[in-house]
């Protein structure tokens, strides 16, 4: 799973960065977190929350992977392209959500 590994990194790395880029140019304490269909926010959380938690979350979900590959493996299937996607996933929707928190 090196290929994968490498692409979660990239994407911790990425996340860091645009946490570090986004922090002083984010006014409000509160961060929308999710939107519904007519694009008003559903909820919100604190800031240190909002831009830090998907980090630990990503985190969380590379453990349950590594975890099911440890315990369970043959009930793990495609866990390479799992975990590169999810991280892809999971890059794309931290960057786009303090875009618009910073606006």
């Amino acid at each position: 799973m090196l290929k994968a590994d490498i692409a979660f990194a990239a994407a911790l790395i990425a996340m860091i960065a645009c946490n570090v880029y986004f922090a002083p140019r984010t006014k409000s304490n509160r961060i929308a977190m999710q939107w519904s269909l007519g694009g008003k926010p559903t909820w919100y959380a604190p800031r240190l929350a909002g831009m830090w938690g998907p980090l630990a979350f990503a985190v969380v979900i590379r453990l349950v992977i590594w975890a099911a590959q440890t315990w369970t493996p043959d009930k793990v299937h495609g866990a390479e392209i799992g975990l590169t996607l999810a991280s892809a996933v999971i890059v794309v929707t931290h960057f786009v959500t303090l875009k618009i928190a910073a606006r």
